[in-house]
């Protein structure tokens, strides 16, 4: 007699903010996928609409909007992934209390109504090279003490200090990423942290780009298809601090536009302007911990990654 097993996987229901965004909607995609219940708050200021899976339940609102404790009461997800933010460097030095106000105060009204709900855990989304600073330690690990250099850093920063708390006093598991420049389809076309988008945009239609600074400084490119994954990961695993996902390799901004010409078979049309406040000269981020803790690594290189991100934008 055949004897047939039935394995049972347990799905969970999941919050995901910002998830109408570039590295959000991928995730919800992939959470949807397999086989999860999901739920995405965004207010679309900088995600994309078109960019919502239609299996996730959405609600459009802003993540400091006092309503927010009504979609934990009705929904009650079991697990958080925290990813909506003012994202714009350069923004946070322009209105550094808007900055604020939605990535300290909108984070800890998500890490309230968590705590108040049961939420077994909260994955949140950080930034490596915004909260190191200029480091002496390239690539950067975790253990370097962060001194930020912009105010979207220190608020970043602040609400990684909120989660530990939130965890060492109320006890609500949470893991930390600090992504370095991720970049793929369905970036916003806005802020350093774009600045492939931007670039690939811009060449696909012919437009002229805006280099800032001699394009010497340097940042670590790792692919959104590859953060989600640790994203994923992140959730089950057990690990209450932060881990860096990026590829440690630092790669200067001009190698990056040689990359986007050798992919487009042709030459850029840029222009140079002086550096903005805020912005690092170098960035590059040890991924050592996540392959240790995670069993994280990227798998996608920059001129692949670029590829494939031409390949998008000559769709839209």
């Amino acid at each position: 007699m055949a004897i047939i097993r039935v394995i049972i996987v347990y799905m969970s229901k999941i919050l995901v903010t910002g998830g109408a965004g570039f590295i959000g909607s991928t995730l919800v995609d992939k959470l949807l996928d397999e086989g999860h219940q999901v739920v995405v708050i965004d207010d679309l200021s900088s995600g994309c609409a078109k960019y919502l899976n239609k299996s996730a339940k959405f609600y459009q609102m802003d993540i400091c909007s006092p309503e927010i404790a009504k979609i934990f009461v009705e929904q009650k997800p079991e697990y958080v992934f925290h990813l909506a933010a003012q994202i714009d460097v350069r923004s946070s030095m322009a209105d550094p209390l808007r900055d604020r106000l939605v990535n300290v105060q909108g984070g800890l009204n998500i890490l309230e109504q968590a705590r108040l709900s049961g939420v077994k855990k909260i994955v949140f989304s950080s930034t490596g090279g915004a909260v190191y600073g200029e480091a002496d330690e390239i690539p950067t690990t975790e253990s370097f003490p962060p001194y930020p250099l912009s105010f979207y850093g220190i608020h970043k920063l602040t609400f990684e200090k909120y989660l530990n708390l939130y965890f060492r006093v109320y006890g609500l598991d949470y893991t930390t990423l600090r992504f370095a420049n991720v970049y793929g389809p369905r970036q916003y076309k806005g802020g350093e942290a774009g600045v492939v988008a931007i670039f690939v945009d811009n060449a696909v239609k012919g437009l002229k780009s805006v280099q800032y600074g001699d394009g010497q400084q340097t940042r670590d490119f790792v692919y959104v298809d590859d953060v989600v994954r640790a994203l994923v990961t992140a959730k089950d695993i057990t690990c209450r601090g932060e881990i860096n996902i990026g590829t440690g390799q630092e790669v200067n901004l001009l190698d990056v536009r040689q990359a986007i010409e050798k992919a487009m078979g042709s030459a850029l049309d840029v222009s140079e302007e002086p550096a903005k406040p805020g912005e690092q000269r170098r960035s590059c981020l040890s991924a050592q911990r996540a392959r240790t803790v995670l069993n994280w690594e990227p798998k996608t290189d920059l001129a692949t990654g670029i590829i494939k991100t031409i390949a998008w934008a000559k769709q839209q």
